[in-house]
């Protein structure tokens, strides 16, 4: 009896083990044998949302190296950047950036070493201190002005990083040795403001390409204090930039500068909302500056200032169900001021840690997705009219969408450059995003629709996930339609690479970016 007994409860382990085996074997041969669940994605025509207005890059610190180099050079990063143009193939030349932003220097190249700012990052300054101009300035920079402009960039920004040193308290365009405040002497707002005027019509006429916007203030919020050795900058109080923002107006409109100017390029979207890191004199700068009650500091109806709030996505990228909250809670708070938003500028920092920081340059489709969930986000989420990368160009860091080698005068491509470019190469200024129907998973499927204005609809869709994924994309009239493909993978070649047309069912390969357009 006790032997029988044994033997039974042995057939019993025997069994619940094959049966665990049996439950477990689905999960360890996930994708293979099994058929992922189709997702399907429909655009509700009815449900417009924002306007998009650009997607952009900046020129700091690299194209004033790299404008001055060969010009074949030159003209293949101006292609990757600007061009909107086909190959024999039909693949985009590409990104078709629409927006370039022009760092407008403050002086610090001139005062070499004695700057106290690290040498790549310093810049020279059209203003010399004779209160003469020097429009020879910065050749690199313009030399990508006009590349730019040769390959139909509609819209131009120029923003400072500091004031020029000529106007500043420490005499010098980085924060050292001072506290949180502007680094401009209290008699010299409207030197600044008759700066900027000249530097915008300066160059309109020796480069012939007129500004839409001026930044004057850069990141002046938040946990910043701009000490170096490093780079041009300054912190500013809320009273500050405002008092800026209104001496600029009446300086540009007596000059009959028609240039937009724009605050205030905050360090991080936790800025905007409230105060994070700093003190009451920084912080709730969408109500501080669009709230009428905030009546020091108000700029609603301000001539040439719009109701438009810059930010920078820095910092709140992760974790993953925070990013989308943060950026929900800006959304709804611009709506409730009548305030719009831009995403001005990005790149990866030590907090990403979900793709191992800023440190060590990326070509693959690691960072490239990583930087295309925030582009999706920013966009669905907190409604951003406008979205900016930071560098065109860096070195050996997740700063620049181009990988510079100085010593070798050789610029590389990378998956990220055309990331960006499965959304800026197609979603054209003017563009309304619409509302799209469907999965939403960070790390699965992520998809927005937008629909230009010659009519064309664009759907980009960013499979996440290890694993391809059925995909059905419909819209909300039900009319069956043949969808023109692009796609951007770590596959050989796929860089914005049409891959034919598609109508039904299609199948999204695993860590891929795929933009579908049709007229």
């Amino acid at each position: 009896m006790e032997v029988n007994m044994n033997i039974s409860i042995i057939k019993l382990r025997w069994a619940a083990m094959a049966l665990a085996f049996f439950l477990m074997t689905p999960c360890l041969g996930a994708g293979k044998g099994k058929k992922a669940k189709v997702a399907t994605f429909t655009i509700q025509a009815d449900q417009p949302r924002q306007t998009i207005l650009h997607f952009g890059a900046s020129d700091a610190w690299s194209m004033q190296t790299l404008g001055l180099w060969e010009e074949n050079v030159q003209r293949q990063v101006a292609d990757w950047l600007f061009s909107t143009e086909n190959d024999e193939n039909g693949q985009p030349l590409g990104i078709g950036l629409s927006l370039w932003r022009f760092n407008l220097g403050a002086g610090s190249a001139e005062q070499r070493d004695s700057s106290h700012i690290n040498r790549n990052t310093r810049t020279e300054c059209f203003l010399k201190a004779d209160k003469t101009y020097d429009w020879t300035k910065q050749a690199g920079q313009r030399r990508f002005l006009q590349l730019a402009k040769e390959r139909g960039v509609p819209h131009f920004l120029a923003f400072l990083n500091s004031p020029p040193v000529y106007f500043t308290k420490n005499g010098l365009a980085t924060n050292t040795g001072r506290d949180g405040t502007l680094n401009l002497r209290e008699e010299c707002y409207d030197d600044f403001a008759q700066f900027m005027a000249m530097a915008m019509k300066g160059l309109e006429e020796h480069e012939g390409i007129r500004f839409d916007y001026i930044c004057p203030v850069n990141e002046p919020d938040g946990h910043w204090n701009w000490q170096g050795p490093k780079q041009e900058g300054s912190p500013a109080t809320n009273r500050e930039i405002a008092r800026l923002a209104k001496v600029a107006s009446e300086t540009f409109r007596n000059q009959d500068v028609s240039t937009q100017i724009l605050v205030n390029e905050s360090s991080d979207l936790r800025c905007l909302l409230g105060i994070y890191k700093t003190s009451w004199e920084r912080g709730n700068t969408i109500s501080t500056f669009f709230s009428p009650d905030s009546t020091i500091t108000y700029l609603g109806g301000t001539y040439g200032v719009p109701k438009v709030i810059l930010g920078h996505s820095y910092w709140t990228n992760t974790p993953i169900p925070y990013m989308r909250r943060v950026r929900e809670k800006l959304r709804d708070t611009l709506a409730r001021y009548g305030v719009k938003f831009w995403q001005s500028e990005i790149c990866i920092m030590q907090n990403d840690e979900e793709i191992g920081g800023g440190g060590g340059y990326d070509f693959t489709m690691k960072t490239a997705l990583y930087v295309a969930r925030v582009i999706h986000h920013d966009l669905k989420f907190a409604d951003a009219e406008s979205w900016s990368w930071w560098r065109a160009c860096g070195g050996d860091y997740k700063d620049g969408l181009l990988r510079m080698y100085q010593r070798e005068h050789r610029v590389r491509d990378s998956r990220l450059l055309w990331a960006l470019g499965n959304y800026s190469r197609f979603v054209r200024p003017g563009a309304v995003r619409y509302e799209l129907l469907g999965e939403e998973d960070p790390y699965g499927l992520m998809a927005t629709a937008y629909r230009n204005t010659d009519g064309q609809w664009v759907v980009v869709v960013i499979n996440y996930g290890n694993q391809p994924r059925p995909f059905i994309l419909n819209t909300s009239d039900g009319k069956k339609c043949k969808w023109s493909a692009y796609r951007t993978s770590d596959v050989d070649g796929e860089c914005l690479k049409p891959v034919g047309v598609v109508q039904g069912k299609t199948m999204l390969p695993p860590r891929s970016i795929t933009t579908f357009t049709y007229l």
